[in-house]
């Protein structure tokens, strides 16, 4: 049986992440199709949605269900599409499962493990500002902000550890320079709800 660890999506109450070992599944995004233990629960209404995530499925829950009352059945429904890899077929030409959420959680995680502690341990810190449209914007604190070598930890580290596991990402932006070169600023991103 392939080990499975379910995390909440940040902000969204009707998700939850499966954290699966690597290797197991690839792609991001939606699905146009999945194994029959979790097709039933798409079609029965207990599912709304199922995304991969890199080394996670995303299940977003259907309407009036609760995680209490069906977590059971959709992580045995999980193990059991788990042994059919085969049975994963990616989406073309429908819209991701709610992309720059999938984004926003991957960001936290990676922000909150090695990119964060190597941060954290020359005496700085980055905080998520928001994610939006493939876009992760970040705000460098402490020892990190003004930071010759943060360009390095934001692209080198940070970018490069999202991209592994999120491939859709366009871009890592540091929130003190969202100057373009026309002295325009961008939009000031949030986090998805």
């Amino acid at each position: 049986m392939i080990p499975l660890h379910p995390q909440q999506v940040p902000g969204r109450s009707d998700r939850l992440r499966w954290v699966i070992p690597a290797g197991i599944l690839t792609g991001t995004g939606a699905l146009a199709e999945v194994p029959e233990p979790l097709a039933a629960l798409l079609s029965d209404g207990t599912l709304a949605q199922i995304a991969l995530e890199g080394e996670a499925v995303v299940t977003c829950l259907g309407a009036d269900r609760t995680w209490p009352g069906e977590g059971a059945r959709v992580r045995t429904a999980l193990h059991a599409a788990l042994d059919d890899p085969a049975g994963w077929i990616p989406a073309t030409g429908i819209a991701p499962c709610d992309d720059d959420a999938l984004l926003y959680g991957a960001a936290r995680e990676v922000l909150a493990g090695p990119v964060g502690d190597f941060a954290r341990s020359h005496g700085g810190s980055i905080d998520l500002v928001g994610v939006r449209d493939g876009i992760v914007t970040v705000r460098l604190g402490g020892a990190c902000h003004g930071c010759p070598a943060s360009w390095f930890t934001l692209h080198q580290r940070l970018e490069c550890q999202l991209r592994r596991r999120h491939p859709g990402l366009r871009e890592v932006r540091n929130a003190a320079s969202q100057v373009s070169l026309f002295g325009r600023s961008y939009d000031s991103p949030e986090a998805p709800s």
